[in-house]
């Protein structure tokens, strides 16, 4: 497909130098970004007969051709990277996983800064410590910080105005910046300054000024707080020689495997850190067809090194890549040592590339050739949501009360294509006296993913509240207490069933038929269900409870004589008259035997209706 002349024209005029250029079509929007060292000869190649099928495709809706120089093909090669990013071009490869890694991130840029777990590195001043793996070693440092230096986690704002503090400050895991005159700016600066330190890995200077303030507390007779300095320095020298031991086993290297057939595409990668192979990670592509492994490749690795801050010592690759060169050099620049990018033909190295391109075949055939109708559900909702991967586990709140008492949340688990019935959990609502809904939500996520924190380290794909926008911000309240407001949540409206997301003002709307919008419906009607069991289960304990109360002649004694007698309350509300007469009496008996049978579900004068108050 030869270049349009308008095309071939602009092309003829390019400079021969280096950096990018963009194809535009007829209404100026964009196709496709490219890096070259040569801007001319690079854009003459595409009336070529030989490229693939995508490029052919680009190249005839190609209108206008524009270009921007640079010094260096590395600088053009992150300039792309850039521009990619910004103008998400129809025919480039596009890197959909925000997930990426899990990172530290300390807010700087803030007059209080804050720890906070992230896998969003976002040029907004923050400073960020990473990558962990496995994720659990991220929580587990957060928890370090606050242990030794007293950081906050909390995302409300800091004024000083507060009346008091949370339980952080009595558990000494915060020094309280929330409320004035318990710490000072200067005491508070002097703590980040210390977790900036423990993070980068300089725990030498640090070291030496805790062991210093340390001996001037002993000689000032301050024990209590000269103990604390002595812990706090064991426990640093303990990750310090930890980590040395860790970094002596091998190389960090990120080994690449591929997978490409007709229109769809497979990546794998093994991280290995220290020489141990931590993580794997997957990436999906379809509607490339005639897309080579090279060319992938070659447009997939800047969008991956782009996202994290540590760059591997090598990377090992399955087939040669276009500007290997420009890569080496920016990686090398990145890191501040050389990177070396190797295609391993024998020996360990190239073993460890073919266990990537098996990884890589095998994730091609799940992800395509044997996907369960619930996973290519969640592939689509991944789709209408932007979350770069499809969710492998859905997680999804209900509240279920009668005029607000006795108030019941529930927590059903979506996990690979069906429920997950062993994970269900439920929560009787704390001082539910008066009816709130919005508060219900609030205590279950916040209960449900502190404990979660504390035993998993990690957090669910996607989480799904029962309601609007009213119950979602809320649960995102919560969330940001607990500092993993960067998990995917989305709420699910009844009445019209839009998707109600914290990025956009504006609800989502599907087609009722939606695979997506099903998945949602499913997991949400789980909820509802699982919560409307709980709480007749609760609401019919406690009403039975209340009925042995108020039943006149009934006390203390003669109730734990009942509990003696049959076992439960449920087994009293099903006893006989005569069994009741002959522990209570003849009159006293009947009297609680009426009592009961005008408390059961559908008799005179009870009520089963349960007020849900959904948006």
């Amino acid at each position: 497909m030869p270049l349009a002349p308008q095309v071939a024209a602009q092309a003829a005029e390019l400079p021969d130098r280096p950096g990018i250029y963009i194809y535009r079509d007829a209404a100026g929007g964009a196709l496709y970004v490219g890096k070259a060292k040569s801007l001319r000869k690079r854009v003459m190649s595409y009336g070529r007969a030989e490229h693939e099928p995508r490029i052919r495709s680009m190249v005839a809706e190609a209108a206008v051709v524009e270009f921007v120089v640079t010094d260096t093909e590395a600088e053009a090669l992150l300039l792309e990277n850039s521009w990619i990013k910004r103008l998400k071009p129809r025919y480039n490869v596009l890197l959909r996983d925000d997930k990426s890694y899990p990172y530290l991130k300390l807010t700087v840029q803030e007059e209080t800064p804050k720890i906070a777990f992230t896998r969003r590195l976002q040029d907004d001043g923050a400073e960020y410590y990473g990558p962990y793996l496995p994720a659990g070693l991220a929580r587990k440092a957060i928890k370090l910080v606050q242990k030794l230096f007293q950081v906050r986690v909390c995302h409300i704002e800091i004024d000083g105005k507060l009346p008091r503090p949370c339980l952080s400050y009595d558990m000494r895991r915060c020094l309280g910046p929330c409320v004035a005159g318990l710490t000072t700016a200067e005491e508070y600066a002097r703590a980040v300054d210390d977790a900036r330190l423990l993070l980068s890995g300089r725990t030498e200077p640090l070291l030496r000024r805790l062991g210093g303030e340390m001996r001037s507390a002993a000689d000032a007779l301050e024990f209590e707080e000269a103990a604390r300095l002595r812990d706090t320095i064991a426990e640093i020298e303990s990750l310090s020689e930890r980590r040395k031991l860790s970094s002596t086993r091998g190389d960090d290297v990120d080994i690449f495997g591929v997978a490409v057939h007709g229109s769809r595409a497979a990546v794998a990668v093994l991280i290995m850190r220290g020489g141990q192979t931590l993580d794997r990670r997957e990436y999906f592509w379809e509607g490339t067809e005639g897309l080579s492994a090279e060319r992938l490749l070659s447009e997939l690795l800047p969008q991956i090194y782009d996202r994290t801050t540590f760059i591997p010592k090598e990377v090992h690759l399955p087939v040669p890549i276009d500007g290997d060169e420009a890569l080496g050099a920016w990686l090398s620049e990145r890191k501040g040592e050389r990177v070396y990018l190797r295609l391993p033909a024998r020996g360990p190295k190239s073993e460890r590339v073919r266990l990537a391109n098996r990884n890589a075949e095998l994730g091609f055939r799940r992800r395509f050739r044997a996907e369960k109708p619930g996973l290519a559900a969640a592939r689509r909702l991944a789709e209408h949501l932007d979350l770069g991967d499809p969710p492998r586990r859905i997680e999804g709140f209900d509240i279920s009360n009668l005029h607000g008492r006795s108030s019941v949340a529930s927590l059903v688990v979506w996990e690979g294509g069906k429920m997950r019935k062993s994970d269900y959990r439920s929560f009787n609502i704390r001082g539910d006296e008066q009816p709130d809904d919005y508060a219900a939500i609030r205590q279950a996520v916040e209960r449900r993913y502190r404990r979660r924190l504390d035993e998993l380290g990690d957090m669910p794909d996607l989480i799904l509240i029962d309601g609007g926008r009213g119950q979602l911000n809320v649960a995102l309240q919560a969330l940001a207490v607990l500092g993993v407001e960067e998990t995917p949540i989305v709420g699910l409206a009844k009445r019209e069933e839009l998707i109600v997301t914290p990025a956009s003002p504006e609800p989502i709307r599907l087609e009722r038929t939606d695979p997506g919008l099903k998945l949602l419906q499913e997991v949400r009607d789980e909820a509802h269900r699982f919560a409307l069991r709980r709480h007749r289960a609760r609401r019919s304990k406690t009403t039975l409870a209340s009925r042995l109360d108020e039943v006149r002649g009934i006390g203390p004694r003669r109730r734990r004589r009942l509990l003696r007698r049959f076992g439960s309350l449920k087994a009293i509300s099903e006893a006989g008259v005569d069994e009741l007469q002959e522990e209570l009496g003849k009159t006293l008996g009947r009297r609680l035997h009426e009592a009961l049978q005008a408390s059961r579900p559908g008799a005179e004068g009870g009520s089963n209706r349960m007020g849900q108050g959904k948006g």
